[in-house]
Parts: structure tokens; C-alpha cells; sequence
């Protein structure tokens, strides 16, 4: 009998240590008649408890006195002395201020608020355990701007950060005040951006006060914080209560803060607010918001909005700068797609390349070249790209990089001047020597061929006849420039146009009598007769492929439409611009064979009878130059089967002539024998001059079947399908390069020598040259 009474004792002292002593508990009032009163204020008392060795204290109800709430149960007389002193001034406001009497939870979540914020007053609590009824007592008036002397919140701030609109309103009713600060410096508008109720700032802000646009210790509005949390929904509804966008903080204004903290939603709010932001500077280094884009969502944003694409900060740098220093390569490409100067010189005079070598960032390097980043340009220090690329490349990127440097025609990494005193002597002993270049022996075409065939061109513009622009009339012959179509691969064609423009030192546009395109180099001839740039058009084609290529073939055409709109306008017609005189293929296939048909910016050619223009019964007549639209026919040229869907009855012009070159040729022919008809001989020029340019050979992939037969089970029907659709694929592409799509993307000829004979010695053996 003695083991069981100890092991009773021993379970009852471990029940006692993990009782809860302030758990509240209802308890017959009874059971302390006979115990002794220590303490009684109001209706909470304290008694000693002898037959449990505790100092309990109650809260009796006045209304059912045989009925107490036990509020705590402690072991020491000091503790319970000091706790019975709280709770009886503190339980005071909330029983007698009360409509109903306080349950056993309310008491419960009393007493767990005033032992974990013993520093709150009554008003705090009220609003933190949600009881709005108790505001009108006079003890908690007098406590609503009271300040906690832990972190310095009034009951307002409590309530705004608990988005507890009633309690707001009931403070607001009592006279709370919203300017007051906490010891951060955070006034209510703070607290209420760290709640979730857009309504609360609302409210707030009903009455214009100093305290929506104050500044936290930290340097930070409430728009500033909301931005920084990304909280959207805050941002807007701050924003409609008159948020000033334009208070300086520790980082900036509040859209560096929504950009450094890649907030797009925050930051859309805040240009559509106040558009003037995108051009804000932040107080230490004057970047714009587009130096601290980290996301190409958030750099494009802001380019929609306006942002200066080659704004500078202090330091000289622009945003392709900072962007390449971060290694932030989608960043980079937004900027260098909308036009970022390449070349630009930043601090201590790098320019972007430079940077890129730096960081021997093989993509950004490749990219920065492409958009025209010059190899040779020196930095303060008098080191060039190529000299950084060979001091910083290491590994795998080092002889690719190296072999690219070649590529583009670096034949030797030059070294600073060696008596530069900004550089020790080994730096400048620090230098790769040029190798020979192994690119001449490959059957693509190679820097050296470029720039052959451009000196080539450049000495053909400049003969006599041939010097004047085509707008000044004298020269005896005109010049043609056929475009070929590939797709994105159109880039190839601006490469080669802007190597041109740089030997000839003049736009296409008044380099050219004729211009003629297929598909891609359709949409490429009606942006240069429309006066676009070629700088312009690759970064066009860049932002063309992101918002027109998405998914998978066939493409959806509500893109490329839309784009082209945009770009030539929705009403532009054909005929608006006559200067140079342009056609764009495309293939009528309403009838059976299909027809090629030429949208021309000029009269069809009364000795050109081709069908089309015949009155028929089974054919519509076709729109007239007059009243084509120009988006219309770029669309119409373009429509390649299994990328997009046909236009009308028009599809692809490289169905029947992706190499426009023969096609142009018999039109200009027969535009001089209309003149000739015409009595108009004054008026005949004969073709001097045609350029060329393909867009290369698109690599080649395997092939498992392309076998079409009749099948005889479920798994013969599973691979005539699979073999129809590889053949599908493979007969159009094969279509759409057409006879004279080549590997080598230029070929030139001129009166001197029929366009059917081999190149004469004048231009020379190059592979990539026909």
C-alpha cells in the first residue's frame, strides 16, 4: 500500500509541473469560504489555498456568486502578489464596461494578453483580443493614444496592423490620433501596410495628414514598405489616397524600391500613377529605375513606360552596364533588343564588352557582339576587350571565346602602352598573340568574306555611274536588292545590310532602286522603303521573336498580325511610299496550279498579263497597289505553311519563290517595256547593279522515318503517321528554301556580267560569293 501512495504522489507532483497555472478555470465558489482573503479589489481576490499550497486568485461574478473564475494558480506569494495587482487593475475597464458577463475564453485570452504585454494599457488589449465595446469606458479613452514603452505603438497602430476595421472606426471615433510614431519612426499608415486590408489605409486616409508620407528610421514611407513587401493591393490603395511617389528614402524613391525588390505588380502601379517616375534618380549614385531592373519583365516594363534606354547614372554607366556587371543576361537582352548603345564608354571608360570580358561571360559576350560591340575599343587604362578576354577566359570558354574574337576579325590581342603609369609592367607584357585564323578553309562564310564582299561593294558604289543616290537622277543603271525569306533567320539579312550600309557610308534605302523580298525579307524590304533603321530592325526581330514565335507550331497568328500593325501602321497602303520601288512575294492558292503574285508599291506593268489580273468568274480580282495594305501584304508573304495559317487565299511567297532574285529581275523587264509602250523611253533605266542575300542554312537534324504506306495493324498506322508528318514537314521546308537558298547568304552580279555567268576576277574566289 506504501509503493501505490508514493507513485499517486509522485504522478500527482508531475501533473502539478506540467499544469498550466494560469489556465482558467471555473471553480465553485464554495470551495474558498473557508480558505483566507489575502487581497480583494473589486471582484478579483486572492486566497491562500492551504490544502493545495497555492495563493489562488478569483474573479467572482456578481450575478452568480456561487461561481468564480480561477485566473491563476501559483506556488509563490511573491509572484502571485505582483500578478493579482495586474490583473485586478487591468480586469477592472473590461467586466464593468462589458454588455454580457466575461465568458471563460474571454478571461483566458485576457490573461494570456496581459502576462505577454505587460507594458500594454487596457486599450491595447481591447483591440487586440477584437472587444469594440469596451472603447466606451472611461479608463480606456483615456488610454487610446497611449504609447507601449516596449516598441512605442498606440492602440491605432495595433489595430491598423490587425486590419480590425471596427476597432478602427472606434478608435477613430474616440479621438485617436494618426500621426503618432512608434520608436521605428512607423506611423499607422506602416502598420497598416504589414496588415491585409486595403480598406484600413482607405479609412486612414479619408483626411489628409502629415503622417502618410513620413519616413520610418529606415528611410521608408508606407508606399516605400509596401513596395519592398510587394504588396500590390497596399500600393494601390496608398496610391488612392494621394501616396506622394516622389519622397526620397534611404534607397531611392519608391519605384527603386519595387525594382530592387523585382515587385512588378508594385511597380506597374506606380508608373500608371505617375508616369514621370520611370525618369526618377536615385539620391546616391543618380541611376534611373531601369539601373536596377534585375528582371527582364521588370526592364521591359519600363521601357513601355518610357525609360531612357542609354540613360547614365554619376558613374558614366548605363543600364546595358550594370546589367552585364550583374551578369544579368535576360536584362541585357531586353536593353540591347530596344536599342542600349553597345559601345558606350562607362566608368574608368569600360564599355559594356569590356565588362563582359571581365567576367568571362561567354552568352553576354556573344550577345554584346551581335548588337555591334567593338572588340578594338580601348579603356581608360588602354586595355581593349580582347585584351581583357585573354587575361580573364578560363577553361572550356577560353578557346571558344578565342575563336570568336577571330571570327570577327581580332587578329592580335594588343597590349596598354606600356608607358602607361597606371599599369605594372606585367600587365602589359600580358597579352595574346594573334593566331592564324582557321575560318578561311570553311565552307561558311567568315568575317574576311564579309568584309571582302562589303570592300567589293563599297568600290561598285562608288563608280561613276553609280554614285548618285537613286533620288537624284543621273546615273544610267538601277540597283536591285532581293531579300530571301527564312524566318527568324532573318537576322542574317540585317547583319549583311548593316555591313553594307557601313561600306557604302549610307542608309539601304538610298543605296537601292528596287528592292524585292520573300516572307521574312518581304517584312525586311517594306521597313527599309518605310525609312526603318537596320539597327532598328535587328532589334525589332529580337522582340519579334519573343512576342510572335511562343509555343510550339503552328504559331498563333493574332501575334504577328498585331505586330505588323503596329510597326506599319493598320491603314498604311502600299502605294503611300513610292521611293524606293519595292514587291513582296507571296502565292496565290485559291486555284490550281498555285500563282506567284507580286504586292508592288507602283503599277502593275500593263505587258505583265498574268492571270491574276484577268476578270474571271472563278477568280476575285485582286486588291490594287492603290489599296493594298502594307501590313497586309508583309502578313500575306509571310503566311509559311505549318507556322502560321494562310491570310485570305495567300500563302507563303517562298512556296514558289523564296530566292525573289529571277522573279524581280522579269518584273523590272517588264516595267521598262510598259515605259518603252508608253513613250516614255526618257524614263528606262536598265538594271546595273543586283545584290542578293540569303539567310543561310538552317542546321540539320535526324530523321527516323519519313516511310507512307498502307498499314495493316494499329503499330503500321502508328508509323505511316509519325513517316506522313516527317515528310510533311520535310516537303515544306524544302519548299520554302527554294533552288538558290544557299549556305553562302550574298550574291552580287552587275551589268558587267550576265547574273548566269561565274564571278568575274573583280570579286574574287570567296566562298560566300556567287
Amino acid at each position: 500500500m506504501q509503493f501505490f501512495g508514493r507513485l499517486v504522489n509522485t504522478i500527482n507532483s508531475v501533473t502539478q509541473i506540467f499544469t498550466n497555472p494560469y489556465r482558467v478555470k471555473e471553480v465553485p465558489a464554495a470551495e474558498y469560504a473557508a480558505h483566507i482573503c489575502l487581497r480583494e479589489d473589486g471582484r478579483v481576490a486572492l486566497y491562500k489555498n492551504s490544502l493545495a499550497r497555492s495563493w489562488d486568485c478569483l474573479l467572482v461574478n456578481p450575478q452568480s456568486p456561487h461561481v468564480a473564475f480561477r485566473l491563476f494558480q501559483l506556488d509563490n506569494e511573491a509572484e502571485a502578489l505582483a500578478r493579482f495587482e495586474q490583473y485586478a487593475g487591468q480586469l477592472r475597464p473590461f467586466y464593468e464596461s462589458s454588455h454580457q458577463p466575461l465568458s471563460l475564453e474571454d478571461l483566458q485570452q485576457l490573461s494570456d494578453c496581459f502576462r505577454n504585454h505587460p507594458s500594454w494599457t487596457p486599450a491595447h488589449v481591447a483591440v487586440e483580443i477584437g472587444r469594440r465595446e469596451n472603447f466606451r469606458h472611461n479608463h480606456v479613452l483615456s488610454c487610446v493614444n497611449s504609447r507601449d514603452s516596449e516598441d512605442g505603438c498606440t492602440p491605432l497602430h495595433l489595430a491598423c496592423r490587425r486590419g480590425d476595421v471596427e476597432c478602427l472606426l472606434e478608435l477613430l471615433e474616440c479621438h485617436a490620433r494618426v500621426d503618432i510614431t512608434d520608436h521605428s519612426g512607423e506611423t499607422v499608415f506602416h502598420y497598416a501596410v504589414r496588415g491585409n486590408s486595403p480598406h484600413v489605409i482607405e479609412l486612414l486616409g479619408r483626411t489628409p495628414t502629415a503622417g502618410l508620407d513620413h519616413l520610418s528610421h529606415e528611410g521608408l514611407t508606407a508606399l516605400h514598405l509596401a513596395c519592398q513587401l510587394g504588396k500590390e493591393d497596399m500600393v494601390q490603395a496608398l496610391l488612392k489616397v494621394r501616396a506622394s511617389c516622389s519622397v526620397v528614402g534611404t534607397l531611392g524613391y519608391p519605384i527603386h524600391v519595387s525594382l530592387k525588390f523585382s515587385q512588378k505588380g508594385c511597380a506597374q502601379a506606380i508608373l500608371e500613377a505617375d508616369a514621370s517616375q520611370v525618369r526618377s534618380k536615385d539620391p546616391r549614385y543618380e541611376a534611373t529605375p531601369l539601373h536596377w531592373a534585375k528582371k527582364a519583365e521588370m526592364t521591359r516594363l519600363l521601357l513601355e513606360h518610357g525609360a531612357e534606354v542609354n540613360a547614365r547614372s554619376c558613374t558614366a554607366d548605363q543600364a546595358l552596364h550594370i546589367a552585364v556587371a550583374r551578369g544579368r543576361l535576360d536584362c541585357a537582352m531586353v536593353l540591347l533588343t530596344h536599342g542600349a548603345s553597345t559601345n558606350a564608354r562607362g566608368q574608368d571608360g569600360n564599355t559594356p564588352l569590356h565588362l563582359a570580358m571581365k567576367h568571362d561571360h561567354l552568352d553576354m559576350i556573344k550577345a554584346i557582339i551581335v548588337f555591334g560591340g567593338d572588340v578594338e575599343v580601348p579603356n581608360d587604362f588602354g586595355e581593349t576587350p580582347g585584351l581583357l578576354a585573354a587575361r580573364s577566359s578560363k577553361g572550356a570558354n577560353r578557346k571558344v571565346l578565342l575563336d570568336l574574337l577571330q571570327t570577327v576579325g581580332t587578329e592580335r590581342c594588343h597590349p596598354p602602352n606600356p608607358d602607361s603609369p597606371s599599369l605594372a609592367p606585367s600587365a602589359a607584357s600580358s597579352f595574346l598573340e594573334g593566331q592564324p585564323s582557321t575560318w578561311s578553309s570553311s565552307s561558311s562564310l567568315g568575317y574576311k568574306d564579309l568584309l571582302y564582299v562589303s570592300a567589293t561593294l563599297g568600290q561598285l558604289l562608288k563608280a561613276p555611274d553609280v554614285l548618285d543616290s537613286p533620288s537624284e537622277g543621273r546615273r544610267n543603271h538601277d540597283r536591285l536588292l532581293c531579300l530571301d525569306g527564312g524566318g527568324i533567320r532573318g537576322l542574317v539579312l540585317i547583319q549583311l545590310l548593316l555591313a553594307i550600309e557601313k561600306a557604302a557610308g549610307r542608309p539601304i534605302r538610298e543605296i537601292f532602286d528596287w528592292i524585292a523580298g520573300t516572307s521574312t525579307g518581304g517584312i525586311l524590304a517594306l521597313a527599309i522603303v518605310h525609312g526603318k533603321s537596320m539597327d532598328y530592325m535587328r532589334c525589332l526581330y529580337f522582340r519579334m521573336k519573343d512576342m510572335v514565335f511562343q509555343g510550339s507550331r503552328p504559331y498563333e497568328s493574332e501575334p504577328l498580325d498585331e505586330f505588323l500593325k503596329k510597326e506599319f501602321g493598320e491603314n498604311t497602303k502600299m502605294t503611300d511610299v513610292q521611293t524606293p520601288k519595292v514587291m513582296v512575294t507571296g502565292t496565290l492558292c485559291d486555284r490550281q496550279p498555285a500563282e506567284l503574285h507580286l504586292f508592288r508599291n507602283y503599277p502593275v506593268p500593263e505587258t505583265k498579263t498574268p492571270t491574276e489580273y484577268k476578270t474571271s468568274a472563278s477568280f476575285k480580282p485582286l486588291t490594287q497597289p492603290e489599296q493594298q495594305l502594307v501590313w497586309r501584304a508583309a502578313r500575306c508573304s509571310g503566311a509559311a505553311p505549318t507556322y502560321f495559317r494562310p491570310i485570305g487565299r495567300f500563302l507563303d511567297g517562298g512556296l514558289l519563290a523564296n530566292n525573289p532574285t529571277l522573279d524581280a529581275m522579269a518584273e523590272i523587264h517588264h516595267y521598262n517595256k510598259t515605259l518603252l509602250k508608253k513613250g516614255q523611253r526618257q524614263k528606262v533605266r536598265k538594271l546595273g547593279l543586283v545584290v542578293s542575300l540569303g539567310t543561310g542554312k538552317p542546321p540539320q537534324v535526324p530523321v527516323s522515318s519519313v516511310d507512307v504506306f498502307r498499314p495493316s495493324n494499329p503499330w503500321e498506322l502508328a508509323k505511316t503517321v509519325f513517316g506522313a508528318r516527317e515528310l510533311g514537314k520535310m516537303v515544306v521546308d524544302c519548299v520554302d528554301a527554294g533552288p538558290c537558298s544557299r549556305p553562302a547568304p550574298l550574291r552580287l552580279c552587275s551589268s558587267r556580267s550576265a547574273p548566269t555567268q561565274t564571278a568575274p576576277p573583280w570579286i574574287g574566289p570567296g566562298p560566300g560569293v556567287r
